[in-house]
């Protein structure tokens, strides 16, 4: 009883990075799920770090989140009732719900509303600088 190769090629999803402009957030579907890439810019990076972790509900560094600061990837469904938050949006820049109006960080960390922990981190290896496996 060996897995089909359909359901092997949906298992993992090669991503390229190169046109992902910095300050910009790509949604790829993996696994029937939208998965955000965001390119993260210097700024980014530093007001992610300045946020005191233990002041966050769910609390996690960004360096636990991320193989490459550059590169934040981060399953797309809210952790509240399963919706897709929109990027780029919200009161921090990162995700926001407007179904339930759960607020993420450019972190993907719940910043505000009824969301009780932070968007999922999938399993990705960087394959290069210009190429991520998701899965």
């Amino acid at each position: 009883m060996s897995t089909s190769k359909d359901v092997l090629a949906l298992a993992s999803l090669e991503v390229d990075l190169s046109s992902i402009e910095p300050g910009t957030t790509v949604t790829v579907k993996w696994r029937g799920k939208p998965v955000f890439i965001r390119h993260q810019t210097e700024e980014d990076i530093k007001l992610t770090n300045s946020v005191d972790v233990a002041s966050l509900r769910d609390p996690q560094d960004d360096s636990v989140r991320v193989k490459n600061p550059e590169w934040l990837v981060v399953v797309g469904v809210s952790t509240h009732l399963g919706c897709i938050p929109l990027p780029n949006a919200g009161d921090f820049g990162g995700w926001f719900c407007p179904c339930h109006g759960s607020h993420y960080d450019i972190s993907g960390r719940t910043r505000k509303g009824p969301a009780p922990s932070i968007l999922e981190v999938p399993t990705y290896p960087l394959l290069d600088e210009d190429k991520l496996l998701v899965g």
